[in-house]
Parts: structure tokens; C-alpha cells; sequence
């Protein structure tokens, strides 16, 4: 009998819930990961896990939890909580924190605070790019990082103009702070991936001038494949404000 692992998402409390029950296996660990990352590319400040009616984890189910704390460590960078009243025991090796229940990974965390993280929903049109520069413009006055409002304008200027030109899908452009610094990032729904290579860009290349301009303002940057779509994200910081201020004029920011 073939592997199965069900899903359900609970949106309806102060952090989005995901129950897998079944069998998370070799055969059903990818199914399970597109389905977390789908929750993790609306770039929540805590994802929940239930998995205490998986039955007899795999090393393959906690290897594609590994794999994916891994992968989204700089993006969105939620908290990860695995809650299994079985503990730790069953899931060796997975790498998240794991608490008996939803309701003590809750009491842990605390509430969210809502201010942190901003989306915008946008068509790609002319103009998105302006409404999503003065998006940041805001959050950085409110945050008190206006050092960093240049640079990030300039990466979601790059980013949501890929997607106008290049994608042409409904996009959502996501901002939060990072530390001490800020994450831009933008969600599409094409799955062609921007290309990079820090050399020469083949003018047709897509958004390779722009993942180039990106590079140069952001501490690190990165995309997030998903089944139907993409996160493309960057990180600033403040030292990267002090060092990239004059690189503004590398590109027309105001356009779009």
C-alpha cells in the first residue's frame, strides 16, 4: 500500500498551524515540504507543526525538516515549532525545537507582532514598483532604519519589475525587519528563476542585471522555488546602507 500523508492549514490563531498525519516517508516528505514552504512564502513570524499523528517517523521525514530549517534560515526566518507529544525521541536529528502541543509552542513564543511584517498584493502593471517603494519608504520611516529605505527601494525595484516585464503574474511584495536590518522579498507565480553568475549578463538574461544591482546593495540575497511560483529575497543591513548609499544612481529607481 502506497505511502500517504494528509494536511490541514489552520490560519485561525495568532500563527498558522499545519497538522500532517499519516506516513512521512521517503515517498510523501516532498509532498509535506511543498506544503510548509506554501505556508512559509506568506513569510509568517512562527510556523506550527503538529505532527503527533504521524505514524513512526521516518529518517527521511526528519531529514526533510532539517533540509527545510536549513533553507529558509535567512528567509522568511519564522520560528520553527515541531509539536509532538511523543518529543524529541521521535523525531532524531530533525532540528527544531519541539514541545508537547500547539498550546505550549504558543505560550513560548508569545504574540506576534504585527508591525514587523508588511505584504502587498500587487498585479504587474506599471506602477507597482512605486507602490511598493513607498510601502518601504513607510516601514523604514516607522522603524527608524531610513538608512536603509534607498537600498531596499532599489531591490524591490528590481524584483517587482522582473516580475512585470518577465513573470507577468499577481505578485506579493513582502517586508520585515531582520535583526537589526530589514528582508525585501517578492512572491510570484512563474517558476523561471532569475540567473546570476557575477560576470557579463546576456542583455536577454532574466533579471540577471537586476540580480547584479542586488547583489551589490543587499548582505545576501536568494530565491525560494515553490510548486507554483518563486520567492526571490534580499537581506540589508545597516552597514550595507553606509556602503551602497552612492549605487543608487546605478539604476533609475523611480521607474516602474
Amino acid at each position: 500500500m502506497a505511502s500517504e500523508v494528509r494536511h490541514r492549514v489552520d490560519r485561525g490563531s495568532e500563527y498558522p498551524l499545519v497538522r500532517l498525519t499519516g506516513v512521512l516517508d521517503a515517498a510523501t516528505a516532498h509532498t509535506a515540504r511543498s506544503v510548509l514552504l506554501g505556508v512559509l512564502a506568506e513569510q509568517p513570524e512562527a510556523v506550527l507543526v503538529d505532527v503527533g499523528e504521524v505514524v513512526t517517523p521516518s529518517p527521511a521525514g526528519a531529514a526533510m525538516l532539517r533540509e527545510l530549517r536549513r533553507d529558509t534560515a535567512d528567509w522568511p526566518a519564522a520560528h520553527l515549532a515541531l509539536c509532538d507529544p511523543r518529543g524529541a525521541a521521535a523525531w532524531p536529528d530533525a532540528g527544531w525545537p519541539i514541545w508537547p502541543g500547539p498550546d505550549a509552542a504558543r505560550a513560548e513564543l508569545g504574540g506576534p507582532d504585527p508591525d514587523q511584517r508588511h505584504s502587498l498584493a500587487l498585479d504587474p502593471v506599471v506602477g507597482a514598483a512605486r507602490r511598493s517603494r513607498e510601502l518601504i519608504t513607510e516601514a523604514c520611516g516607522r522603524w527608524d532604519r531610513q538608512d536603509l529605505a534607498g537600498p531596499a527601494c532599489i531591490v524591490v525595484t528590481e524584483l517587482v519589475n522582473n516580475v512585470v516585464v518577465h513573470a507577468r503574474t499577481p505578485m506579493n511584495v513582502l517586508l520585515a525587519t531582520h535583526g537589526s536590518g530589514i528582508s525585501v522579498a517578492v512572491r510570484d507565480h512563474s517558476t523561471h528563476r532569475p540567473t546570476y553568475t557575477g560576470g557579463p549578463v546576456p542583455p536577454t538574461a532574466y533579471g540577471g542585471r537586476g540580480m547584479l544591482l542586488i547583489d551589490s546593495v543587499s548582505e545576501r540575497w536568494g530565491n525560494l522555488p515553490l510548486d507554483d511560483g518563486k520567492v526571490v529575497w534580499a537581506l540589508l543591513s545597516a552597514e550595507d546602507g553606509d556602503e551602497t548609499a552612492a549605487t543608487a544612481g546605478m539604476t533609475g529607481p523611480g521607474r516602474g
